[in-house]
């Protein structure tokens, strides 16, 4: 089994066919979005596939360590990963075709209207090891 980690962006990859962002969809739309994935992982769980899912808050904050003595320091000129990142799956399958087909399933999740959102994923797998050094 390997496992792969389905990453659903706010942006940064091409416009999914439904592109109506989510603050101007109804209640009722949210609710079958979230159920539909909701529904997703169950059944992965089932069959063994499921390991985590996860959808993150808006907020957010940039922190990297900045020398002996010295207080974090928080944000930077980069862009925010808040605003990149939505949420992921991550799934332990027999195979990357496997790995594909759950991402395209995923991709299917209700939008405005119902209609599925078509959003791109990126599907990247876990390393198994850690890579090695030659020298």
């Amino acid at each position: 089994m390997a496992k792969y980690l389905l990453l659903k962006h706010y942006r940064g990859a091409p416009a999914p066919a439904n592109n109506v962002p989510m603050d101007q969809w109804t209640p009722e739309e949210i609710t079958a979005h979230v159920k539909y994935m909701q529904d997703l992982a169950v059944r992965l769980e089932g069959t063994g596939e499921f390991v985590d899912a996860q959808a993150l808050a808006p907020e957010g904050t940039w922190v990297r360590y900045d020398g002996e003595g010295r207080p974090p320091v928080t944000d930077g000129p980069f862009a925010e990963t808040k605003d990149l990142i939505a949420g992921w799956m991550v799934v332990d399958v027999d195979s990357h075709e496997r790995a594909v087909e759950l991402a395209g399933e995923l991709s299917a999740a209700p939008g405005a209207g119902g209609k599925p959102l078509h959003e791109w994923l990126e599907l990247r797998p876990f390393l198994a090891a850690p890579p090695t050094i030659t020298e």
